[in-house]
């Protein structure tokens, strides 16, 4: 053991350092908001400061007071305001309310039942670490403004006369210091907009001047994000504080769910999840009076939005992305539990209305019943298979270099979980590169040996039996689903020409075939190196583009320009100002009117007089290079 040499600084009160609220949200902003982030992941922290401040405005609306939220996103200064018509903070303590922790109303919860923010801590944490943060508050005729600077006071209205509605304005840049060269996705954004407006039925929401409203809730996101017709009619379940629709498709490698609490996106579920999970598959059991039904079989193919609404949820972390609660309310003075288990809850509402709709509905419960064989079956198919490849994967990995792990892994409770991420790339130059350059602590690197498989037309157990797609699944560990997915961000790192294209190609086409969910849940990312490197004696650029290098070559004089034809050809040393904190990433995005069977026969299946037309057409040839434009 590594002997400890005690540390030569001195130990005493001036070691002890106070330091104000605001102060601590910037040292510490992982604590309050996850990762920072420049924009290209939907959790990135740009967009939980727009949920905070949008989670406020929603609180009112499920508190009766306020039917509109407006929401606008100005992309070219990065600027964000959101107005709600609810009652307005009052106006003497809006300085307080969004400056000083520990001090809000929703600490008392019979002013905000079953809110989203229970800490008193979100709309300070978007102060803290903006720019510029404008807050109006108004009410009754009266308002009061007060505007800050990372979270410093710099003018103050008073209580003011106002010929404003009720409700509250709030505007703030974030802070470039802290994100860097941000960008907002257009997006990601939208997508947050319209979950509010499927969990908030009755709103209406403005993001951008564009209306938001849903009329059917969570019916309406189910059937909004499906790409594949479901096996039977979409099941909408709304009683109280449970509301669900699920359904079942083919084509899904395991259950995947839209979860919800109190209105707050749980993307990595939770308690509430696992009790629907559960009682899913119970209530199923019992209705076909099948013991022998496995719980997997029952749930693969499932599709599912959730939504329950409890008081004072305990979430895992401030961002709010798992539920920890086990009850439907928290327990009294004594440590005592009034209210039922969450689990309980949940299996109830199953019992009553899921067994209810399968008796009144024989096609349906034909369907799924059929679908359920039709699982155990195929189950059963890749079974022997499955453990072969398992047993080659370990053998495999103990001999095997293929795979560089990193220290930090997403499915850890480690404070650096979100920055776990894992670089997929081609040929042992390439991988070389990134291994050397790499943060061990946050990045691994799976280096492939030339061009995967393609995989449109095989089937799982050829996934199986095929080495290096076996390794690779094994290294994300999502072989049974995403629930263990190893590493948060999933970079295909390929060279920019045709066998990179064609690559990343192949690697798209096995993660929407086998494991959609991981693209759909924002996993998955192509890396962006530069193309150029122009520089002189004094300064360096890289570009990764055609408008970028000529505009380098016009600012840098006497410049010697360097095309890199490939990841390989970039130094290590070079190499880390790539896959830093200034990473470039392009996130793989899923539309809702993607159709995932139609893209994959198109670029994927036999070849075709259609796609032959489609890259005549799109092909154009540069410095004697062919480049396919899509």
């Amino acid at each position: 053991m590594e002997e400890l040499i005690p540390t030569t600084a001195n130990y005493d009160e001036s070691s002890i350092i106070h330091l104000e609220d605001m102060e601590h949200i910037r040292l510490r902003p992982g604590m309050y908001i996850g990762k920072l982030g420049d924009g290209s992941s939907h959790d990135d922290g740009i967009y939980v400061l727009i949920k905070e401040v949008i989670d406020n405005a929603i609180d009112e609306f499920t508190s009766g007071f306020g039917k509109k939220i407006e929401v606008k996103v100005h992309f070219a200064d990065r600027r964000v305001a959101i107005r709600d018509y609810g009652r307005g903070i009052p106006l003497g303590s809006v300085i307080d309310a969004v400056s000083k922790l520990n001090t809000g109303a929703k600490y008392d919860n019979k002013t905000f039942q079953k809110s989203v923010g229970l800490n008193g801590v979100g709309t300070k944490a978007v102060n803290a670490l903006s720019s510029e943060f404008k807050v109006m508050a108004v009410r009754d005729g009266k308002c009061r403004i007060a505007e800050f600077s990372k979270g410093k006071l710099v003018s103050d209205s008073g209580i003011i006369a106002s010929s404003e509605a009720n409700g509250t304005y709030v505007e703030f840049v974030p802070d470039a210091q802290l994100f860097g060269n941000y960008h907002f996705i257009n997006e990601y954004v939208e997508r947050r907009v319209w979950n509010y407006c499927y969990l908030n039925r009755g709103l209406t929401l403005y993001y951008n001047d564009k209306r938001y409203y849903s009329k059917n809730g969570l019916l309406d996101l189910l059937e909004n994000n499906m790409e594949t017709d479901p096996i039977y009619p979409v099941i909408h379940i709304h009683d109280g504080d449970f509301e669900a629709a699920f359904t079942h498709v083919n084509g899904q490698s395991s259950d995947y769910f839209y979860s919800f609490v109190n209105g707050q996106h749980t993307t990595e579920g939770g308690t509430h999840q696992s009790a629907f999970r559960e009682g899913y598959a119970r209530v199923v059991k019992e209705f076909f009076n099948k013991k022998e039904y496995v719980p997997e079989d029952i749930r693969q193919g499932l599709v599912c939005a959730l939504c329950v609404r409890i008081q004072e949820p305990v979430f895992e972390a401030q961002t709010k992305t798992k539920l920890g609660s086990t009850h439907m309310a928290p327990p009294d003075k004594d440590g005592n539990y009034d209210s039922p288990l969450l689990k309980t809850y949940v299996y109830d509402m199953l019992k009553t209305h899921l067994d209810n709709y399968l008796h009144k509905n024989p096609d349906t419960a034909e369907a799924l019943q059929q679908k359920i064989i039709r699982n155990e079956k195929e189950r059963k198919e890749i079974a022997g298979v499955k453990k072969l490849a398992r047993e080659a994967s370990k053998r495999a990995n103990l001999n095997n270099s293929k795979l560089r792990d990193s220290h930090v892994h997403y499915n850890s409770n480690h404070p650096r979980r979100l920055e776990s991420t894992i670089f997929i790339t081609e040929g042992l130059s390439a991988s070389g590169s990134i291994t050397k350059s790499r943060d061990v602590e946050t990045q691994a690197v799976f280096s492939l040996r030339g061009k995967p498989k393609n995989t449109y037309s095989i089937s799982k157990a050829e996934v199986y039996k095929n080495e290096e797609l076996n390794l690779l699944h094994n290294a994300l560990d999502i072989d049974d689903g995403i629930e263990n997915l190893r590493y948060n961000n999933v970079v295909i790192a390929t060279d920019a020409d045709i066998d990179g294209m064609h690559i990343r190609l192949l690697l798209l086409t096995f993660f929407l075939r086998f494991y959609p969910e991981l693209i759909r849940t924002g996993h998955v990312y192509i890396l962006q190196t530069p193309l150029f490197r122009v520089r002189n004696k004094k300064v360096t650029h890289y570009c990764y583009t055609e408008e970028e290098r000529v505009a380098a070559i016009a600012s840098t004089p006497n410049a010697e320009i360097t095309r890199f034809k490939g990841l390989g050809e970039i130094s290590p040393d070079e190499f880390k100002g790539f896959i830093d904190q200034d990473m470039r990433l392009d996130p793989v995005m899923l539309h809702k009117d993607f159709d995932i069977p139609g893209v994959l026969r198109f670029y994927m299946g036999e070849n075709s007089v259609e796609r032959r037309d489609f890259i005549m057409k799109n092909l154009r040839i540069e410095d004697d290079e062919s480049i396919l434009v899509v």
